[in-house]
């Protein structure tokens, strides 16, 4: 679960993530486990297909995701915040075609208006209420017709959620979901389980996800729920949200037409 981008306010601010900014190895760890039966690409290429595309993904940390849009999009674009993560995600895709990763934040994105088909943010500053300026400027860099993907855990889906709860007492699920809806979105749950090689895997990544109290029950729970040992999983839920830029005119008052008003201050140029 990152968070690296902190709500706006009169500047682009950036809260640092506590997993992957500090344990990098370890949430290569955690992103090797997640969605271990493709499910959330599976909903993505359903929902938002990107062969032959421009694809921009905000907020992509060392650049896990960038090789596997890299596949088939024309020409994939990571924008990340923090500089080392920067440089892990470049290390990554050094030598790939059509492949560049720039630094920069979700709220002023460094591409040109219109300059991508599809947006994709998986568990990266869109949390609800707050992420208004970064979905100005998705807006602003998706031509007409592209696509918004919000891709983010579903904290009502037991366990995983459960344990975010304990964290997070004051996170509103229905309340991000009504969010959303007003925002202009569709939705898809997506059921996934995460796959860990052995049980010190699992709870490596349950260490930078949680606090220490709920690392260690969540950590026992998963061990009872993997009592054979060997290879350790368990279910996580996902929600997946997405609305598509408008081709034409739109009905004033119309949520994504508010949204797709560019920021007076956002750059309109690399």
């Amino acid at each position: 679960m990152r968070r690296p981008f902190l709500r706006h306010r009169t500047a682009v601010d950036i809260l640092p993530s506590p997993n992957i900014w500090y344990y990098p190895g370890a949430y290569e760890v955690e992103n090797s486990a997640q969605d271990a039966d493709g499910e959330i690409w599976r909903v993505l290429g359903e929902e938002c297909g990107w062969a032959g595309k421009d694809v921009l993904d905000v907020g992509c940390g060392d650049g896990f995701h960038l090789p596997r849009f890299a596949e088939t999009a024309r020409s994939v674009i990571g924008v990340e915040p923090h500089p080392p993560l920067v440089h892990r995600a470049r290390e990554r895709v050094a030598g790939m075609s059509g492949v560049r990763v720039l630094h920069g934040a979700a709220q002023r994105i460094p591409l040109a208006d219109a300059s991508v088909d599809l947006v994709h943010a998986r568990t990266a500053y869109f949390f609800g209420p707050g992420c208004e300026p970064g979905l100005r400027e998705a807006d602003r860099v998706l031509r007409p017709g592209g696509v918004l993907v919000i891709v983010d855990l579903d904290v009502t889906h037991e366990p995983y959620g459960r344990w975010m709860r304990a964290d997070l007492p004051d996170y509103d699920p229905p309340g991000v979901e009504r969010f959303f809806v007003k925002e202009g979105f569709d939705c898809r749950r997506v059921e996934t389980r995460w796959a860990f090689d052995d049980a010190a895997g699992a709870e490596k990544v349950l260490k930078i996800e949680f606090s220490p109290a709920v690392a260690a029950k969540a950590t026992e729970e998963v061990l009872r729920r993997n009592a054979l040992g060997g290879a350790v999983t368990f279910p996580v839920g996902y929600r997946v949200h997405w609305r598509r830029k408008p081709t034409g005119l739109v009905v004033p008052g119309h949520s994504v037409s508010s949204s797709a008003v560019s920021d007076s201050t956002s750059p309109s140029t690399p």
